[in-house]
């Protein structure tokens, strides 16, 4: 079973919305904490947010104030909802624990592109 499903990705102007799903395996969701990430091809990964199972959130400074991570025990699902878009967070956005000792089997992401 594929531990982490990714979606909502697409394609949108500048400050445009979207709102990125991701559904962790039935299994293993009593991983105390989830972020978002995003990479582009032959870039370095970049953490985005962070949530712990309590709600408490933290958030790279290119996207405070813009993207807003939540989560839905119940329904073992993180969101990533981002606002105001922007041409720089054209992206291939993942989810998966915050720390690298605790990674999951990467999912196959979901891609954004922000462009007019």
């Amino acid at each position: 079973q594929v531990p982490l499903v990714e979606s909502g990705g697409g394609l949108v102007q500048p400050g445009g919305s979207l709102r990125l799903s991701c559904v962790v395996s039935r299994s293993i969701f009593s991983i105390p904490d989830m972020a978002w990430y995003r990479q582009a091809p032959g870039e370095q990964r970049e953490l985005v947010a962070t949530i712990t199972p309590g709600g408490s959130t933290n958030y790279a400074d290119s996207v405070k104030g813009r993207f807003t991570i939540s989560r839905d025990n119940a329904r073992k699902t993180v969101y990533l909802q981002m606002n105001n878009l922007k041409t720089e967070d054209t992206d291939g956005y993942y989810c998966n624990t915050p720390a690298p000792s605790g990674w999951l089997s990467w999912g196959q992401g979901t891609q954004v592109a922000v462009s007019s």
